[in-house]
């Protein structure tokens, strides 16, 4: 059987498999008295204050689509808070909260690539991992991508694609040649596109039954063959054939019950390493939830089996500790989740993550730090806590006396380190290990020791603000990305992206993002004047810096200067070359990447910003 005939055999194997999916998935959207009553009762406490509890907002529930809300309900993190309905309970809420989705998918068959662009590419890739390279510097080169600074001060856009049935555009893709591995989260589908012609098609598609969750990585195993790597809402890791789309393992990396993998897994040499996060701290909001059981974790698989090697554990098992004032059992030490890409120390066979907060007492020293694991057998070389005792709920902040709320005496502020960690040089040669942390830090260490050598803080921080995906570093400046937090002003610092020097820390430039309701913004982005913060990945492409906001914004700047050199609204609608209704939203996560004289942006993303579904391609002007 030829490649291309596989290709062609997968697609429309898949797309049975979709019209079946679909017609077991739709409940009439006609007005559901009894699902606005559940949604009132389970629902809305949150999800109407979405800043305040870090839930999605109703209009991106509404959009995101049935599968993803019914997985939420059942097995995601919102099992907890609706343990108590029925299965018509839940086929209710889910009809309500699904009834603008569009789960047609037959977009597809029309825009399947033509036999000469079927085949997949393989070899060297443009972008193999989450930071483009072990060390997480996010940074590409002209000759890599087809873009120079000044092309990236004079693009347009080339062409828009819609996407059904999501909310989030978060997920960065792997690119090999002109094959863009794409995966979008919240239908499970991952897409092989040829992106090497004027508009893109689709070379064959895989349907997963769980929303996917990470960046998808790709490496050639010792033979020679081509995978994918990447992680799912269930806490599985997939190691996948990039030619045939065949998945070759597929290994759950839960160390509790609820632990999930949201960061990408890397492969280095003969393992894949897996951070291990969690979904307590919104599972916890719940009064009758007994808080609380899970902790972070690395888990190094065998990357030809997917057989554990070993686990790192950011701290020992939860025990019971107290009784809640509604009778429930609470345990501790829990938290230390870790959300960040890995960095890998070659040099020094370490491997470097960041954690989050602690999620209920007693307090641990391996919360919101950065931790040096050895690559061989796990062990903890060293640490180092920023910020110690941060316990912290979902929801807490507005009801502090919730029965599952952290001690008086926490700092109870979710400053955790979103942000992967970077390993940087100085200008003497010698190594840093760089974290940005939601506290609104920069923090650069020693990475034989952990000790501190430079601290700089470009925000006020808070539980949506600081530093919150990625950083970008070009071998002379660190560039750092400040989102916004409920008093934007505080300390008179505003939101905005900072170029910081790598030997001192030492701000070299700032610019300051300010919300912008101009003309019809508030239309299509109602909080374009609360919600204006810069929290997604930052990217270098020569010597320009792109950076998204949460208002639909993307910018580029030059790096030297820090002079704006183009700006894009992209929250509005768009037509689109496969036909699907599209908008745009909050630029978040990891949704900048440039490749074949390409700059690509997807924009929506509904966790605590503006939900939509498309994907944009800009070019230079001709």
């Amino acid at each position: 059987m030829s490649a291309t005939f596989k290709h062609i055999f997968l697609y429309f194997f898949l797309s049975v498999s979709w019209q079946v999916l679909a017609q077991d998935a739709v409940v009439s959207s006609d007005t559901n008295e009894e699902g606005l009553r559940l949604y009132e009762e389970t629902c809305a406490t949150c999800h109407n204050m979405p800043e305040e509890t870090k839930s999605p907002t109703f209009e991106t529930l509404k959009r995101m689509g049935p599968r993803a809300v019914r997985y939420a309900l059942t097995h995601g993190k919102m099992r907890v808070q609706a343990a108590g309905l029925s299965e018509d309970d839940i086929n209710n809420l889910v009809a309500y909260l699904s009834a603008t989705a569009d789960i047609d998918n037959s977009w597809v068959n029309e825009n399947i690539c033509p036999a000469e662009r079927m085949d997949v590419d393989t070899g060297e890739p443009t972008i193999w991992t989450q930071g483009f390279d072990r060390m997480n510097h996010r940074r590409l080169t002209a000759e890599q991508v087809g873009l120079t600074t000044r092309d990236m001060g004079n693009l347009e856009l080339a062409w828009a694609m819609g996407f059904p049935s999501t909310a989030n555009m978060r997920s960065q893709p792997a690119i090999v040649g002109n094959t863009m591995y794409y995966p979008i989260v919240d239908s499970g589908q991952l897409f092989a596109m040829d992106i090497g012609g004027a508009e893109p098609c689709v070379k064959w598609v895989y349907e997963h039954d769980i929303p996917l969750r990470t960046t998808v990585g790709y490496h050639s195993l010792e033979d020679g063959r081509p995978v994918l790597v990447f992680g799912d809402n269930s806490a599985h890791v997939l190691l996948m054939d990039a030619v045939t789309a065949e998945i070759l393992w597929d290994v759950s990396v839960q160390v509790t019950s609820v632990s999930n993998v949201t960061a990408m897994p890397v492969l280095f040499e003969d393992r894949v390493y897996v951070p291990i996060s969690s979904g307590e701290l919104l599972m916890g909001a719940a009064p009758e939830y007994e808080c609380c059981t899970s902790h972070g974790a690395v888990v190094a698989l065998d990357v030809m089996t997917g057989e554990r090697q070993w686990v790192y554990h950011t701290m020992e098992d939860a025990r019971p500790t107290t009784v809640s004032r509604v009778g429930t059992q609470q345990w501790g030490p829990s938290g230390a989740p870790i959300w960040t890409a890995p960095a890998i120390d070659e040099k020094r066979r370490l491997i470097y993550v960041g954690t989050g907060e602690n999620t209920s007492a007693p307090a641990t020293d391996t919360s919101d730090a950065i931790l040096a694991i050895r690559l061989d057998d796990g062990s903890l070389a060293w640490k180092f806590q920023a910020t110690a005792n941060d316990i912290y709920i979902s929801g807490c902040t507005n009801n502090p006396e919730g029965p599952n709320c952290p001690p008086a005496d926490s700092i109870n502020r979710d400053v955790d380190f979103g942000a992967a960690i970077m390993i940087a040089q100085r200008s003497d040669g010698s190594d840093l290990v760089l974290a940005g942390q939601k506290s609104g830090d920069v923090w650069a260490l020693n990475p034989d020791t952990g000790e501190l050598i430079w601290n700089t803080k470009v925000g006020p921080g808070g539980a949506i603000g600081g530093i919150h995906w990625a950083m970008a570093y070009d071998g002379e400046k660190v560039y750092a990305a400040n989102n916004m937090t409920t008093d934007s002003t505080a300390d008179g610092i505003d939101p905005g992206l900072f170029a910081l020097d790598v030997d001192s820390g030492s701000i070299a430039w700032e610019y300051h993002h300010t919300p912008d309701c101009s003309g019809d913004r508030r239309d299509y982005l109602p909080s374009c004047d609360r919600n204006w913060g810069m929290s997604a990945a930052t990217l270098l492409v020569d010597g320009a810096i792109v950076q998204g906001a949460n208002d639909g914004f993307v910018k580029v700047f030059d790096s030297g200067s820090g002079e704006p050199i183009f700006s894009f609204d992209t929250g509005r609608p768009f037509e689109t070359l496969n036909g699907i209704e599209a908008r745009g939203g909050a630029i978040d996560n990891f949704s900048i990447w440039a490749a074949n004289g390409t700059l690509f942006v997807q924009s929506g993303y509904g966790l605590f910003g503006l939900p939509g579904n498309v994907l944009l391609a800009f070019r230079p002007e001709q």
